[in-house]
């Protein structure tokens, strides 16, 4: 391997590229769809976690593994949960040589949280609630003094190119228009989610699924899409900024219009209780009541005390015409993470040899039917590192995926991008059940997106991953997750595998 493609400027994308360069003398070209500095990482309050050394008397990997696959409902790769945990602890000791800044104790150790779903404190942040810019700021540092790794901003991932099977590269589109093919030994997907597939949405504008929609058109397998986190507590403004798990963490509750504490009605962890089953509580709560939000209260701290904490949500709330300390304020659940996408082994490889995908584009099977909170920072490092050492190192056998072919056709209506949204949102969002799927499938059938602007392939790649979505929540009968059919309100009674997918044509 001599020129490695990163697309894709996240966490999972620097990390990888630093990687690739620490172990080998290759060339790097990274593509970044906007600024370097605008990816949904930045974006990230909550922490990242981590069991550390010394941290025997109160955690272990092994309690790590287990929150996590508890949180994956029953859906998890266990062996890629091993990997994510057992690795986590020399990942941050390798951020720390890079520069992370780490908030720490008065006695000068790293200082963990608790978050939820976590059964021990083991979550680190940086500023309270920006751990996010605080881990990528030294990231683009690294990657912007290696000469050996070209950046190229404001460039957007258009296809991939294949020849016999292989992936040989990619075709952009710079922020001119001009398209410019790249050759390349290998391709790593790190391009993140496709939250603009909803109304509400925490994820910045350029997360438009444009990973998972190439990869499917250059022939790839893609698994589990029909699982997609909302966060439960997404500020009711436009942006829909998120309020940070760590806030329940510390003792916030959730309360309807009428003032009462309802999560216990629903699950005995209250706004503990993994953010599948608060996001789907409190969509459960709005279909009783009639009501269109809830309020997160976190009126008993003082103001002192959550500008301390929460240094950047006291900024947020400020911005939007809360005192935090004073009001309650008003939360929605929100598009935030996808746990399916283009399905990887353990080092990153997808079906078609040549291409990676790590972070939040790839399914490595980590997260199952919900991703515990704080895991997806962490998936970034610990599967980017990994392709990395399979690619400057032997390749091996490339996987074979057992999956269902799909004729995604395209119809002949032109489609906008606020329609996708409103038929994600309205039949394929919290709640799905098969006449809402029938209905959202038949008119996203329906669609077509014609044009070559960025803002039209965006809006293509859109409806394809949402015709993608759709079909796998129809294919699963049963409740699990984040998947969640009203008229299919439990888990089957045998774990059902993987959704893999593959194209037809």
């Amino acid at each position: 391997m001599t020129r490695v493609l990163v697309v894709g400027s996240g966490i999972a994308g620097l990390y990888t590229a630093l990687e690739l360069r620490r172990r080998s003398n290759v060339d790097v070209t990274l593509v970044a769809k906007g600024a370097l500095r605008e990816s949904n990482t930045w974006y990230a309050q909550g922490g990242i976690a981590a069991v550390l050394p010394g941290a025997e008397s109160t955690d272990s990997t092994g309690r790590h593994v287990a929150d996590t696959l508890t949180a994956g409902a029953g859906h998890c790769d266990e062996e890629a949960v091993r990997v994510l945990c057992a690795d986590s602890a020399a990942h941050i000791d390798r951020l720390l040589t890079l520069g992370t800044r780490f908030d720490r104790t008065d006695d000068g150790a790293l200082a963990v949280g608790h978050e939820a779903a976590h059964s021990a404190p083991r979550i680190l942040h940086i500023g309270g609630d920006a751990t996010g810019a605080g881990i990528a700021d030294p990231l683009v540092r690294a990657v912007e003094s290696d000469p050996r790794i070209t950046i190229l901003e404001h460039t957007f991932l258009a296809d991939l190119t294949t020849s016999g099977g292989q992936v040989t590269g990619a075709v952009v589109v710079r922020g001119s228009g001009e398209s410019v093919p790249l050759e390349t030994d290998a391709v790593v997907l790190a391009t993140g989610g496709a939250g603009g597939l909803f109304r509400h949405s925490t994820n910045p504008s350029v997360a438009t699924g444009d990973g998972v929609a190439a990869a499917w058109r250059a022939g790839a397998v893609v698994a589990d899409l029909e699982f997609f986190q909302f966060h439960p507590t997404s500020l009711d403004v436009d942006g829909h900024p998120l309020i940070s798990e760590a806030v329940r963490g510390e003792g916030a509750v959730i309360r309807d219009a009428a003032g009462h504490r309802f999560m216990g009605d629903y699950h005995p962890d209250g706004e503990l209780a993994p953010r599948d089953v608060v996001s789907r509580s409190i969509a459960l709560h709005l279909a009783r009541t009639g009501e269109s939000r809830v309020f997160l209260d976190a009126t008993a701290f003082s103001a002192g005390f959550l500008s301390r904490r929460f240094p950047t949500l006291t900024a947020v709330t400020a911005a939007a015409g809360f005192d935090w300390s004073r009001d309650l304020l008003p939360v929605v659940p929100a598009a935030h993470y996808w746990m399916g996408g283009v399905a990887t082994d353990l080092y990153g490889r997808t079906s078609l040899p040549g291409l990676y995908a790590v972070g939040e584009v790839a399914r490595t099977g980590v997260h199952g039917a919900n991703r515990l909170a704080s895991n997806s920072l962490l998936e970034g490092l610990v599967f980017g590192a990994r392709a990395a050492n399979v690619i400057t190192g032997s390749a091996g056998n490339w996987p074979v995926f057992d999956a269902q072919e799909v004729d995604l056709s395209m119809g002949r209506e032109t489609a906008r991008r606020d329609d996708v949204r409103q038929v994600m949102s309205e039949h394929v969002c919290v709640l799905r059940d098969e006449s809402g799927l029938r209905v959202a499938a038949k008119q996203l059938a329906q669609w077509r997106v014609g044009g070559s602007s960025i803002e039209d392939r965006e809006t293509a790649n859109l409806l394809l991953c949402a015709r993608l979505l759709t079909h796998a929540a129809a294919l699963r009968s049963e409740s699990r997750g984040a998947h969640y059919r009203s008229d299919f309100p439990t888990a089957g009674a045998a774990v059902v595998g993987p959704t893999m997918l593959r194209s037809s044509t």
